[in-house]
């Protein structure tokens, strides 16, 4: 049982986010433009970001799902099996399964948490058309590995990067790689613009495509070519994702930079070791993603984290179940082996506080509070 007492010292903020005056002023002038639909700062947002992340096509949407949706449609059939992480938020699957596909799900590797190519290429059949994989907390997978599996049996590849704007593999951008790559712009997410999203890819064909279902088919006014959505983003969302666009690589700099002071510290605190970096990636730390070691530590992950909360560091569990493990899924799972790893995830990893306004004072809570709990429940 804990003994933690309850500390004075004031809670380190799990994430923080700053509205400026800069947002404000943004939102304004589209206001006073009258024009609130998607128009110039939607496409200021879409070159943007196209161009930070090395893209040929961007097109921004109402968010995060719509836009694995849109990259989904094109790219897969109904019926088709398409390789996607057990280890992820549960868009990346069951935007598969509103296509019409089946989900195989792909067990995580232990030291990174990212899909394992490994076991990804056992489950191939003559079905499999696609891999789904996950950026997870914003920390690119293994590309040439993915890329070399998909090449190799002719698949296709969309990454899910709603956690990682601005991470990069092997010194690119990661809008080079796959068939399409989804963003998200929620509200918590490092550009977050409330809600929005975007699809990026290279291929003028499949952009086209994407823009069409985007809005409705539509070529020009009233003609339409083919059946589609209205998922288009709006101005004021564009106006809050170019302002903070301005802003995002200072951001993303000082979430590195946290990152490396926590990789420091927790080098010296046996039991809570941080998940690795994919080699040749760089994360752009959405989430800062530990694991506690249960041979090195007494007590279970979520007591764990209920005294580090006491002693002023919340924590939070990304993911408490992994996918085949939510009812939404349990007409497609049977027959598929099991997923050991990311299972014990499950009960093993829990996040940090990670964002850029993380201060000495909170790095000194955060090690008091850390080194406190490891000793106490030290094997």
């Amino acid at each position: 049982m804990s003994t933690t007492t309850p500390t004075t010292v004031a809670a380190v903020p799990f994430m923080k986010f700053e509205t400026t005056e800069a947002d404000i002023e943004a939102v304004m002038r589209v206001l006073k433009s009258g024009m609130l639909r998607a128009a110039t700062k939607c496409a200021e947002l879409e070159t943007r970001l196209g161009e930070m992340s090395q893209a040929n096509h961007a097109m921004t949407c109402a968010n995060g799902t719509c836009a694995l949706q849109l990259a989904y449609e094109p790219l897969f059939n109904p019926g088709d099996e398409v390789l996607v992480p057990a280890w992820s938020y549960i868009a990346t699957a069951s935007m598969l399964v509103a296509r019409g596909c089946k989900p195989i799900f792909v067990d995580a590797l232990a030291t990174t948490g990212q899909i394992d190519v490994a076991d990804a290429a056992k489950r191939i059949t003559a079905k499999t058309k696609g891999i789904a994989a996950t950026h997870m907390y914003g920390c690119p997978v293994d590309i040439d590995a993915v890329g070399s599996l998909a090449a190799k049996h002719g698949l296709k590849v969309v990454y899910d990067a709603a956690q990682a704007h601005l991470s990069t593999y092997k010194n690119k951008g990661i809008g080079q790689f796959g068939d399409a790559v989804t963003y998200s712009f929620y509200a918590t997410k490092n550009l977050g613009t409330g809600e929005g999203g975007m699809v990026t890819c290279n291929d003028a064909a499949l952009a086209k495509k994407i823009q069409l279902l985007r809005s409705h088919g539509e070529t020009e006014k009233y003609l339409h070519e083919q059946v589609g959505y209205n998922y288009r983003m709006n101005d004021l969302t564009g106006a809050i994702g170019c302002s903070r666009l301005d802003r995002l690589p200072a951001d993303t700099a000082a979430r590195r930079a946290a990152a490396a002071r926590y990789d420091a510290l927790l080098a010296t605190i046996p039991g809570i070791e941080p998940l690795a970096i994919t080699a040749g990636a760089v994360s752009a730390y959405h989430l800062y993603t530990v694991r506690m070691d249960p041979a090195a530590l007494s007590c279970s992950r979520d007591q764990l984290c209920k005294d580090l909360g006491a002693l002023g560091v919340p924590t939070a569990i990304h993911y408490p179940k992994t996918l085949p493990q939510q009812p939404a899924f349990k007409n497609h799972i049977p027959g598929q082996a099991p997923w050991p790893v990311a299972e014990r995830f499950t009960q093993t990893v829990f996040c940090l506080p990670m964002h850029s306004f993380l201060t000495d004072a909170h790095f000194a809570t955060l090690e008091s509070a850390l080194r406190s709990v490891a000793t106490r429940y030290a094997r």
